[in-house]
């Protein structure tokens, strides 16, 4: 079964290490086969990715794109290890990033990141309204 995909007007898509961007019009893609695929708005660059979670996110993400575990493995594993030291409350959003990485669910692992990015800013964003001190 084929994976249907609708592009907005100069929406981007990725499809394995395949940049595509659409035209001026709204399209309609199927795509057959198996193949790492990300829409633009999950998408993020080495430049967007400004936070230690966002970090985690995109080394998910070149594992995902590239099929290749092990080229960022241990970028990763840096990573999550400093984020740990640093958040220690979010060992049960890494745990869950780790065990979908160990399954093979690259996409979910990109996920469960996205959660791990969510927890980060509701952190931040409470550190800043000092909440923290109540």
């Amino acid at each position: 079964m084929a994976l249907k995909v609708e592009l907005k007007p100069d929406e981007r898509l990725i499809v394995g290490t395949a940049v595509i961007r659409n035209g001026d019009q709204r399209v309609k893609l199927f795509i057959e086969g198996n193949a790492p695929i990300l829409r633009e708005k999950d998408i993020l660059t080495p430049a967007s990715a400004d936070t230690p979670a966002k970090r985690i996110y995109l080394a998910i993400q070149l594992m995902y794109l590239t099929q290749d575990l092990s080229a960022n493995h241990q970028i990763y594993f840096e990573l999550v290890r400093d984020f740990l030291a640093a958040v220690p409350s979010s060992a049960e959003l890494i745990a869950d990033i780790n065990n979908r990485i160990l399954s093979g669910d690259m996409y979910k692992a990109l996920k469960a990141a996205k959660k791990l990015m969510a927890y980060e800013s509701e952190l931040l964003d409470h550190a800043l309204r000092g909440d923290h001190l109540r």
